[in-house]
């Protein structure tokens, strides 16, 4: 990418040549005034990219540090190389099963070549922004709104899109981030209803398969249970519910227990 940014024949010419010598001059006839202008401190997260009468200098981007501009024919341009947050404006759109609905994300990204970013794109921030809004666009319109709302393929879709449409100027797109999927009010209530309507499906079939797993113990029980053994049930279920409250409770006198009485 560097090799097509710089052009071989580019060189200062004899013009280009007297324009750098009367600068050194200058520089050295102000000696006690030039140092604020031939010195920049460069910071640790910035790079420095220098034109040269108009031609990129020869090297890479400079920095961080001390860096050595002459002036009248040097220009300075910093590169901020830290991951920058671009919050992508609310795009409306329709998704692939015509839902219309309303997604905001949100792009991290970071300058990976200064270079590219100075000389390929006019401002790399405006231009990745405006980038970002398009792929949303396109990206999610071929998504159905439970693929955009699971959120996981979508996300690493946009950011490959986006990464490789960028590479270019130099930028890497690290993450990108759906934030908020907004739905029409009416398609909220009907959502509702439909989720309502399901959990009550599933509860009334969890109900009867319950109610049927009952009927099954309760007939393997009385195949069990003696008339003796179902009495001394029926009286243990009584002091359950004398128990939990104070009330009296009448009851019939099995006859089978009172024949017993009898024959003693």
């Amino acid at each position: 990418m560097k090799e097509a940014l710089s052009d071989p024949d580019s060189s200062p010419g004899p013009c280009g040549y007297l324009l750098i010598f009367l600068s050194i001059v200058f520089c050295i006839t102000l000696f006690p005034l030039t140092p604020f202008f031939l010195f920049h401190v460069v910071a640790q997260y910035e790079r420095a990219v220098i034109f040269r009468l108009g031609c990129l200098r020869e090297g890479d981007a400079v920095g961080p540090g001390l860096v050595t501009v002459l002036p009248f024919v040097d220009d300075i341009h910093r590169v901020d190389m830290r991951t920058v947050s671009l919050a992508v404006p609310p795009q409306e759109l329709l998704t692939h099963d015509s839902v219309t609905v309303s997604v905001d994300a949100v792009v991290f990204y970071r300058i990976r070549c200064a270079v590219s970013s100075v000389c390929n794109v006019d401002n790399v921030r405006n231009a990745t922004g405006l980038l970002a809004q398009t792929t949303l666009r396109n990206t999610l319109g071929t998504k159905s709104l439970s693929e955009i709302l699971a959120g996981r393929e979508v996300s690493s879709s946009m950011r490959q899109v986006l990464d490789q449409a960028t590479d270019p100027w130099g930028v890497l797109v690290e993450r990108v981030e759906v934030k908020n999927v907004r739905l029409a009010s009416g398609l909220q209530r009907t959502m509702a209803a439909e989720a309502e309507a399901l959990r009550d499906a599933n509860a009334k079939v969890i109900s009867a398969q319950g109610e049927l797993n009952a009927s099954k113990a309760l007939k393997k029980a009385a195949d069990v249970l003696t008339p003796t053994a179902l009495n001394l049930r029926y009286l243990r279920t009584l002091a359950t519910i004398a128990a939990e409250q104070e009330s009296t409770i009448l009851f019939p006198m099995p006859i089978d227990m009172v024949k017993a009485f009898d024959e003693k």
